[in-house]
């Protein structure tokens, strides 16, 4: 009698682990904004380089590799107030282009697998109310939690052009009393995404 219940118990245990495993390997990720940054660099004067990100997040991948981010731009920091508001009104115009919307699709079989590999991960980004594509270089990585971390390998150089921004550049450069801002601008992510309960 005993061995049997035990016997029992364990095939109810196993079939219930089962069953939570092949539920994980279903779930999509959700982002996790506060292990998350996606940041840019201005380069002014030529040579005078600085960090900006946003500071506010929100996205989602899949399980069959389709993921989502989209950043309120209003979230923009610099780390001085005035040219935060600066580049809301005048560069990214957020009373009528709210927020910044990437998609991507990555290959599934890099979801899978646990520990880390490079790919390139056609990425489509919708910025100003125009749309440009680019191919990023991405570290993909499942860690042992089970948590999800997409981060580029390399930056993403982005031009004002793809997006009708040159105008705002021009003004930003006007207000602050520049000689230049570069029109060319590295993008770095790195996103954490964690199972979605």
């Amino acid at each position: 009698m005993l061995t049997h219940f035990t016997r029992a118990t364990a095939a109810a245990l196993l079939i219930t682990a089962s069953a939570v495993a092949s539920t994980a390997a279903r779930a999509d990720w959700a982002l996790d904004a506060g292990a998350s940054r996606l940041s840019f660099i201005s380069t002014k004067n030529a040579s005078k380089a600085e960090v900006h990100y946003f500071r506010e997040l929100s996205g989602v991948v899949t399980e069959g590799g389709a993921a989502r981010i989209e950043v309120p731009l209003d979230s923009v920091e610099t780390a001085i107030p005035i040219r935060n508001e600066r580049m809301r009104e005048f560069l990214f115009e957020t009373a009528d282009f709210p927020s910044l919307e990437v998609s991507a699709d990555v290959d599934p079989s890099l979801l899978a697998a646990t520990g880390a590999r490079i790919a390139a991960v056609p990425v489509t980004v919708s910025l100003h109310g125009q749309e440009a594509s680019y191919e990023a270089a991405m570290l993909v990585a499942r860690d042992g939690d089970g948590s999800l971390t997409v981060a580029t390998s390399e930056p993403i150089i982005v031009n004002a052009a793809d997006f009708e921004l040159g105008a705002g550049i021009a003004k930003l450069q006007e207000l602050a009393g520049l000689a230049s801002i570069s029109t060319a601008v590295p993008v770095s992510a790195r996103l954490v995404f964690r199972a979605d309960d």
